[in-house]
């Protein structure tokens, strides 16, 4: 899963949710030098990218990426179930404040924890306060924006142009994948954290 999804399945937690966000930039046994409840968020973020990588809606999803982008079909996946996530009917817009606020909400739980962020999140994090990632996920262009941004950051990827063609026209199908698939990843997030399987 991609950002949003990480924060919102840390259910409110702060600890939890830097622990979720910056997991994929703590290597080995880097993740013992943080205070217990951020390292089971960062169990948690590795739990869940499990969970999604193995479950039949997420190969579905990818299948449409696949012939073009090969590994890359699953970063291409996060990022759209961000985006169905972010207007899913049930979930942001049944808060206090919406999307909107769960986004401040989130940005200022890891701000207030600048100081243990590692250097490379903590370079992202800036983009993604400032230009609002977790609210413009909302947005088909922003989405365009984010397949652009990782065909930057990866080194094999071809053009993000054809992602954005195949989200378009594929996009009632993996909104389908989205819907059979994110309320068991809920319930085996909330379970997972609530049983303390990750530590």
């Amino acid at each position: 899963m991609n950002y949003l999804a990480h924060a919102y399945l840390s259910f409110g937690i702060p600890e939890i949710t830097v622990g979720n966000l910056i997991s994929d930039f703590v290597k080995g046994k880097k993740k013992f030098e943080y205070p217990a409840a951020i390292q089971r968020g960062i169990v948690l973020h590795r739990a869940i990218d499990t969970f999604t990588d193995s479950h039949d809606a997420t190969r579905r999803a990818k299948s449409f990426f696949k012939a073009d982008y090969g590994l890359y079909s699953g970063p291409l996946t996060d990022i759209v179930y961000d985006h169905f996530l972010a207007n899913d009917p049930f979930i942001f817009p049944l808060m206090e404040g919406g999307l909107k606020e769960f986004a401040r909400t989130t940005y200022r739980q890891v701000e207030s924890r600048s100081a243990i962020l590692p250097e490379r999140f903590a370079r992202i994090f800036y983009y993604m306060h400032t230009q609002d990632w977790l609210s413009n996920y909302g947005k088909r262009e922003a989405i365009w924006n984010s397949f652009a941004g990782l065909a930057r950051r990866a080194l094999y990827m071809t053009g993000p142009e054809q992602a954005g063609r195949l989200f378009e026209t594929h996009y009632i199908d993996l909104e389908a994948c989205y819907r059979d698939f994110f309320p068991s990843l809920q319930e085996f997030a909330r379970r997972t954290l609530e049983e303390g399987q990750m530590l």
